[in-house]
């Protein structure tokens, strides 16, 4: 295994983490954790040099943490940092976060939280927070020694992502990164902008939650098996994120034995850089990707603010994403975050700034259209 040092925490960490929201369960039913193939699991990455277990309040229906608990006796706490996450969705007073931070210790069997996040911070949840007392919570969750490092993991735009950086010191965050989200939520810009302001970087779905090894385009598959140095899709996927400097650590979902033994092998080269070939080969991807967008948007937001509330460059992102990925599902989660197009009042007053041309009333039509009607 192969580590590294995770930004101003100080902490040296294995490049591999292990996620606890998709351990293996029983018919399909997510709150049943098959508990003796999880601990095993966990506990094969802990015996081969992960050191960081990072699980939710809310991970496998509430079931997680206690799972987790189990698989850290007979010495393995002692072995790892453990991270997990304050579910904002239950909190409507200080004394929730408070509460539900006991209960977090007393599931998880443990006196002090190596690394706390803010679960999945977005605009709204931000401000709310922000009025409830958030940061003083944190700090006084810090001075009694109940957790260690504070920080966050985000599901927004780049702006506020660097809004809520700038707004703490924390010392550490989490974002969603691969090779075919760049541009996505935080993306590049937050990776880079996090790292500068020193703290430790937490990949998350650097598989992009399966469909960069089971999901990808028939072109996509035969880009990978032409190359002279054959790579398995999640191999070449992980070795892109590791080939960032400013990645710290990243983290695998893992609900199988397998998945485990590969990526555990991968993170024993993390530090190997992508070569030339490979680098050509994800390009050759993403081009692929960028082929199946319908709407040319280049997210310069110059549409914006839309008199009607409408967020006019993120519905186009999710509607170009519900081709580009063949997941109308998937896309419509995100949408259902934002002010809808149907809220277009019809005024032109965008079309008058758009760099690209764009027909923004009619393709606001087509998005309404796929996600609403």
């Amino acid at each position: 295994m192969e580590y590294r040092v995770l930004g101003k925490t100080g902490e040296k960490i294995s490049a591999l983490g292990f996620g606890c929201m998709r351990l293996p369960v029983i018919d399909g039913n997510m709150k049943q954790i098959d508990e003796p193939e999880a601990i095993r699991m966990i506990r094969y990455a802990v015996d081969h040099g992960v050191n960081y277990i990072d699980t939710a309040y809310v991970y496998h229906e509430g079931t997680a943490e206690g799972l987790v608990a189990k698989a850290l006796k007979d010495g393995y706490r002692k072995k790892i940092l453990l991270a997990t996450k304050l579910p904002i969705w239950n909190v409507e007073n200080r004394a929730d976060m408070v509460r539900l931070l006991d209960e977090q210790l007393n599931n998880l069997e443990t006196d002090c939280i190596d690394f706390y996040l803010v679960h999945a911070l977005n605009k709204q949840y931000w401000s709310k927070l922000l009025e409830l007392g958030l940061l003083e919570f944190l700090l006084d969750a810090k001075e009694k020694g109940k957790v260690k490092h504070l920080g966050f993991s985000f599901h927004d735009n780049y702006s506020l992502f660097k809004e809520i950086v700038d707004g703490f010191d924390w010392s550490f965050c989490q974002i969603q990164y691969n090779y075919l989200d760049e541009d996505f939520q935080a993306g590049r810009k937050g990776l880079e902008y996090a790292w500068g302001k020193g703290l430790g970087v937490v990949i998350m779905e650097p598989l992009k939650g399966g469909t960069l090894v089971k999901k990808l385009t028939p072109e996509a598959y035969d880009f990978i098996s032409k190359a002279s140095i054959q790579r398995t899709p999640a191999e070449l996927a992980l070795k892109w994120v590791w080939d960032h400097p400013e990645v710290g650590i990243v983290l695998s979902g893992m609900s199988e034995m397998s998945q485990v033994e590969a990526n555990v092998k991968y993170a024993s080269e993390s530090s190997k850089p992508l070569t030339a070939e490979e680098t050509k080969v994800i390009q050759a991807i993403q081009q692929n990707y960028r082929d199946r967008i319908k709407i040319n948007c280049t997210d310069c937001k110059y549409c914006m603010p839309c008199p009607s509330g409408v967020d006019i460059p993120q519905s186009f992102n999710y509607y170009n994403r519900a081709y580009m990925f063949d997941d109308i599902k998937g896309a419509l989660f995100w949408y259902n975050r934002i002010s809808k197009a149907s809220n277009c009042s019809d005024c032109g007053k965008c079309e008058e700034h758009c760099p690209q041309n764009i027909p923004i009333r009619e393709r606001l039509k087509d998005v309404k259209g796929l996600f609403e009607d």
